[in-house]
């Protein structure tokens, strides 16, 4: 399942503003994308971005795709009742119980470090991408890029763009690598590039924080993105409980924020 994460926030989004005037009379005309990668880079090296990391832009093309998924999507509309049977499957709920004795230790340890209980982070790890096997497809700079291009969220997703640029920089991620959802989301909990940049965290000590090839990393790192947002340790995530609140951070729709917690309390009730 490919992750649903800020489809209420995407679809809340306001238009913000093109590089330039050029850009700006040109955007969505594949014929004036170019002008605007340029002067993306432009932007980026005024940003101090290295002249490596903005050589990943070299060959971005534009995607016609990308922006009919974007222009298409519809937020789910369905109760909680119908999203949360769909979703939290027999299949995936055993699942996630195996993975939650798999990575007992490892959780434990994320646990003591950023207070979030393992059953929240496997509920997240579940829903956003099966575990890691559907985290998406879609080549993350063309993918920003394209929106930047586009009219509605110009301002969002351009500042993504030049995030995405620096985990280039810093070197998480080379740019072959950096593939996920259609909007940039990375990584096996789906992270945007900005929330890669902050919340990112090399749990497993080798120098480097993949949020995609690394489920110990990307468990942490949602940890640590929950912790920065507020959780408290040791208190409940249910609706009307302290760390409910925390959850929509994740995501502001309460279908989805409802559906984390119950999954979660059934993952714990397998313990």
């Amino acid at each position: 399942m490919r992750s649903m994460i800020r489809l209420m926030i995407l679809a809340l989004g306001l238009s913000g503003f093109c590089l330039s005037s050029a850009s700006a009379a040109t955007c969505r005309d594949p014929a004036g994308f170019a002008a605007f990668i340029a002067a993306i880079k432009s932007e980026a090296a005024a940003q101090g971005i290295s002249s490596g990391a903005i050589a990943a832009l070299d060959g971005v093309a534009y995607s016609p795709s990308i922006l009919a998924k974007d222009h298409g999507q519809r937020v789910f509309q369905q109760s909680f009742e119908q999203f949360s049977a769909r979703m939290i499957s027999p299949n995936r709920l055993r699942r996630g119980s195996t993975l939650l004795k798999t990575y007992a230790s490892a959780l434990s340890r994320i646990e003591a470090a950023y207070g979030v209980p393992g059953p929240v982070i496997v509920a997240l790890w579940g829903l956003e991408t099966d575990f890691g096997a559907d985290s998406g497809g879609e080549a993350t700079l063309q993918a920003l890029a394209t929106l930047a291009f586009d009219c509605r969220r110009t301002e969002k997703f351009q500042a993504e763009l030049l995030d995405a640029l620096r985990l280039v920089e810093r070197g998480d991620l080379a740019p072959a690598a950096m593939r996920g959802a259609w909007a940039g989301e990375l990584g096996q909990t789906q992270f945007m590039p900005s929330s890669y940049l902050k919340y990112a965290v090399d749990f497993n000590g080798n120098g480097r924080r993949d949020l995609i090839h690394d489920p110990l990393d990307a468990l942490a790192s949602t940890a640590n993105y929950l912790k920065a947002h507020g959780w408290q340790a040791g208190a409940g995530w249910e609706p009307g409980q302290p760390n409910f609140a925390v959850i929509q951070k994740w995501n502001e729709s309460e279908v989805y924020a409802k559906t984390v917690a119950a999954f979660a309390t059934k993952l714990a009730a397998t313990l």
